[in-house]
């Protein structure tokens, strides 16, 4: 049952959350994991500022270690900021800081991006961060990268309060962003499985109003209602950045397509 799970026959696969990212890396050259709100968009941030981020699952006593272990900063939760210079993950205070200051590392704890991104890089697969910000100039890369090989977008997700995976509105779309231009210039579509073409189907469905989309969705509506909204914002400025974050020895450091090949 695993190869079905996997969608195997397929070369361009896309599926939820790590068990679902487990399931469909096997043999692709790179994994693209996609959490709109808030992970991969502050990668995306991060990595416009030249900043190289470790991807850390917990947000407790060992990712204090962790940062100093390395001598980086930690990005706190949101909540936790105090200041106009503390980061979080919040992409804005990234943004904010970085603009006033130099950061060299950064640690970025999350429960979902940072954990996938964290497992997937243990299966040598190439992992890519995506984002709304970023989906073209990372499908320009990872096409570039991958040569035809099998490549496995996985959204990301958020949780209930019980831990369970919550399926958002949010990675699905930016999955489907990231999808659909991956697969514009490709003349084979039957190597596309069907829950790729549905993500897809999904962003191309509220691309024409995407910041409103964003901005209602329930994870849009709780990051608003928290005294967010400009995290949401950021998010929802589709193909604004040109740089791609790849996880090496890692770290997450930023590329761009005319590099894929170095």
């Amino acid at each position: 049952m695993r190869e079905v799970f996997g969608q195997s026959a397929y070369r361009v696969r896309f599926d939820w959350g790590p068990a679902g990212a487990e399931r469909i890396a096997d043999g692709a050259a790179c994994v693209v994991v996609v959490d709109v709100l808030s992970f991969t968009t502050a990668l995306t941030v991060a990595a416009e500022h030249g900043i190289p981020v470790l991807p850390y699952a917990w947000r407790d006593a060992s990712a204090v270690a962790e940062a100093a272990r390395h001598r980086a900063e930690l990005a706190v939760g949101r909540m936790e900021a105090r200041s106009a210079e503390t980061v979080s993950l919040s992409p804005a205070t990234i943004a904010r800081a970085a603009a006033h200051r130099r950061i060299e590392r950064l640690v970025l704890p999350s429960p979902n991006g940072s954990a996938i991104s964290a497992r997937m890089a243990a299966t040598g697969a190439t992992v890519v961060g995506v984002s709304l910000r970023n989906f073209a100039a990372a499908a320009a890369w990872v096409r570039q990268r991958a040569a035809g090989r099998p490549v496995a977008v996985v959204a990301a997700g958020e949780r209930w309060p019980d831990d369970s995976l919550r399926p958002a509105a949010e990675d699905l779309w930016g999955a489907g962003a990231f999808l659909g231009a991956f697969v514009a210039d490709r003349p084979e579509r039957d190597d596309v499985s069907f829950e790729a073409g549905a993500a897809i189907a999904a962003y191309r469905a509220v691309a024409a109003d995407l910041p409103a989309a964003l901005a209602a969705s329930v994870s849009g509506r709780e990051l608003a209602a928290k005294g967010f909204a400009v995290d949401v914002a950021t998010a929802a400025d589709a193909g604004a950045s040109t740089v791609v974050p790849v996880l090496s020895d890692g770290w997450f450091r930023p590329h761009t397509a005319d590099a894929a090949g170095a």
